[in-house]
């Protein structure tokens, strides 16, 4: 069985961070190894809520305790979203090199969480994204690739140019979400590996009060998909069926709370899986 170390954030109620992420990779099949970089009653989309930002050091020596005891060697992925503070960063950047130093195949696939139309990350959380952003996997969604490349993104020959530029800077695979093109009433999801670039279109929904956890949920499943099948064009019509499966069930159940529960991730067929072109 393989094994995923998650860093992301935990919630006791609802489901965003390493509670929309490791549930649906267990179910798929992988040993996930949860770290919590902050441990919160409820996400912050409410108002208000209660808990702990953890340290650096707190997380760093998490991962020292499985070098410890001799389990190291079997983590085969590290899956990243959001990071509050640039100590964060540097603690997973730090964690990552460690285990690649044991598995030179190890895949990172680092969500670069800095906003949606507005940047609501700290200064020293932007720059180190724009600058030291190292990963095998990346899945900004549109405002993000825009800021980090410098790139504005209007056309699907923009999408390309993007995926070019992290290309370069030997990012192997880059996962673009929530593309809004012109009047077009759709999304693209776009990714790329620099040889083949696809694009799935998925309905874009509407809610009174967002539903957060959506991209905590695409990049586990992404990841989830691309180490079982080693395929982009697979991942990428997986993740993106588990994430509609997701959404039409919160809409179903007049909840806030994305239903992460509720998706059957095992036993998909892939004719039931979103059309996906080639570009």
């Amino acid at each position: 069985m393989k094994s995923i170390l998650s860093i992301q954030s935990h919630v006791t109620y609802g489901y965003v961070g390493n509670k929309a992420a490791v549930y649906p990779l267990q179910t798929i099949g992988f040993d996930v190894w949860p770290i919590n970089t902050v441990q919160f009653s409820n996400h912050t989309g409410y108002g208000k809520w209660q808990g702990e930002i953890f340290s650096k050091e707190h997380i760093i020596s998490l991962v020292d305790g499985i070098f410890d005891i001799g389990q190291a060697h079997k983590c085969t992925a590290i899956l990243s979203g959001y990071m509050g503070s640039r100590a964060i960063c540097e603690a997973v950047k730090e964690i990552v090199l460690k285990f690649k130093a044991i598995n030179h195949n190890l895949i990172y696939l680092c969500d670069p969480v800095i906003g949606n139309n507005s940047c609501y990350v700290k200064p020293e959380v932007l720059d180190f994204f724009k600058n030291e952003l190292s990963a095998d996997i990346i899945t900004p969604n549109q405002y993000e690739a825009e800021v980090l490349s410098g790139i504005n993104i209007n056309t699907r020959q923009d999408l390309i140019a993007v995926a070019h530029y992290f290309h370069k800077l030997k990012i192997k695979i880059v996962v673009i979400t929530g593309v809004k093109l012109g009047d077009d009433v759709n999304l693209d999801i776009f990714a790329s590996d620099g040889q083949q670039s696809y694009i799935v279109t998925s309905p874009e929904y509407h809610f009174n009060i967002p539903i957060s956890g959506t991209g905590d949920l695409f990049s586990s499943t992404f990841l989830g998909a691309y180490l079982q099948y080693n395929d982009i064009g697979l991942a990428l019509q997986y993740a993106t069926f588990y994430l509609q499966s997701a959404i039409e069930k919160t809409i179903e159940a007049g909840e806030r709370e994305l239903q992460v529960l509720a998706v059957e991730y095992k036993n998909v067929e892939q004719r039931l899986l979103p059309k996906i072109i080639n570009m």
